[in-house]
């Protein structure tokens, strides 16, 4: 019988979580660029550390057709130039030939980015998104799959952000190991403006440690120095990575794996995704030293950690806790963080408005696509997270009956009467407090 008084911890993981393939290590490769020879020499290394050679790996139909393929997948807008992804399939052969010539010959060029604006989760104000031409999108997928594993053969085990295998769930996981482990003191940064803020000059020394191919070495750069379309005509930009652009979490990764070889070989216990990170030490004394470490290298990589969004937390007090990947973290357990619960809200208000005019069948399909969704990031968090917000979207759908029988106000008194739980349950609303005692029960048999 589940117990209460406390709150259960998911279930903890290996200390080295596999990565994707351990019996294929390389199955999510892209075929049309890596051969079996070149996965041979991936993992046996290459001469002097370092690969020529590189363009005729994405400068072929291969390679350039397959990209388009992902690109086509993840769907997305047009650029500057208006081409949508069905334009760009209709002359998908010529399209395709031609990209190949220009990168052959050198003449490739990416385009100008568009520049649109989107929310940040839980904020009223907004972030940047870049939005890269179709034709851009392709040559930037097609370099991904050459680069990737090239780089990903030796990025460290603390890192789980935008890499084959891993994720914000095992990134969770790692860090509630840690606590369970006596790591409660917390070292809990963020990067100021990390995407606008990479230094192009470091980043490109940094591949080129393993990259010697001339041609791939500048095309990288072309996309660093791309301009968006917004900006006041003042050049091409000295730092940063757009974000929206296929190659920037790679990128980004790059850039920090430094980072991470440091930590861990300093005997820090650190916990990365993409540019959101934490270290988790046994006494305060450490987690004020793995800080200054983190200064310092932060200062030589000319990045800056924001000073209000910075600090050392003591789990051992009761009422400490840190946020990490929408999940707030105590000794208590894990529970949704407030913004998380804000931005499902947020997604779930515009459809229950009281003057919704679907049936009540229609809307309670529309709104479980969402409720299934957060539920499967956030299954394990604690029980006691689910009801308060199961019966706040049955509120929602009480006024909106309340209103269609001429009553105003919110749902209250005799309307948990009229419409009590069971009648949405046979309407087939998906409970996040129903699905989390099943996943308990299956899990302690």
């Amino acid at each position: 019988m589940e117990d209460k008084g406390k709150e259960e911890r998911p279930a903890p993981v290996p200390e080295k979580a596999k990565q994707a393939g351990e019996t294929g290590r390389w199955g999510w490769v892209e075929p049309s660029v890596w051969t079996p020879r070149m996965l041979e020499a991936l993992d046996k290394g290459v001469k002097g550390g370092k690969w020529f050679s590189l363009i005729d790996k994405l400068a072929n139909v291969r390679a350039l057709e397959a990209a388009f393929v992902r690109v086509k997948a993840n769907k997305g807008s047009a650029g500057v130039d208006h081409q949508t992804i069905g334009m760009f399939e209709r002359r998908r052969e010529a399209n395709l030939e031609s990209l190949v010539r220009s990168l052959t010959d050198g003449t490739y060029a990416p385009s100008e980015i568009r520049r649109v604006w989107i929310p940040k989760p839980g904020k009223s104000e907004k972030r940047p998104l870049g939005i890269p031409t179709v034709r851009d999108r392709v040559v930037q997928t097609a370099l991904r799959a050459v680069l990737e594993p090239i780089f990903e053969r030796d990025f460290s085990d603390c890192s789980f952000g935008f890499r084959p295998g891993r994720g914000c769930k095992t990134a969770i996981r790692r860090a509630v190991n840690l606590r369970d482990q006596g790591h409660h003191f917390v070292v809990d940064a963020d990067i100021k403006g990390y995407f606008d803020t990479i230094d192009h000059k470091l980043l490109l020394q940094r591949i080129e440690e393993k990259v010697a191919d001339g041609r791939v070495l500048n095309l990288v750069e072309s996309f660093l120095k791309q301009r968006v379309l917004s900006d006041t005509p003042q050049g091409a930009p000295e730092e940063g990575t757009p974000q929206g652009a296929v190659v920037s979490p790679l990128l980004s990764n790059i850039y920090l794996d430094d980072f991470d070889k440091q930590m861990t070989a300093a005997g820090y216990s650190l916990v990365r995704y993409a540019d959101d990170w934490v270290i988790l030490c046994r006494t305060r004394a450490e987690a004020e030293a793995a800080l200054e470490a983190a200064k310092t290298w932060m200062e030589s990589a000319k990045l800056t950690l924001h000073p209000e969004k910075t600090r050392i937390v003591d789990l051992t007090d009761p009422k400490a806790s840190f946020d990490f990947l929408g999940y707030r973290l105590s000794l208590r357990g894990a529970r949704p963080s407030d913004r998380s619960r804000k931005r499902l809200k947020d997604k779930l208000k515009p459809l229950t408005q009281r003057n919704n005019g679907h049936s009540m069948e229609v809307i309670v399909k529309q709104i479980n696509v969402t409720l299934r969704g957060w539920y499967e990031y956030f299954k394990n968090a604690h029980y006691l997270s689910f009801p308060p917000l199961d019966a706040w979207v049955r509120g929602r759908l009480r006024g909106i009956l309340r209103k269609r029988h001429g009553r105003k106000g919110r749902a209250a008194g005799n309307d948990h009467q009229r419409y009590p739980n069971t009648y949405f349950a046979t309407l087939g609303l998906f409970s996040m407090s129903a699905a989390r005692a099943v996943a308990f029960q299956s899990s302690t048999r």
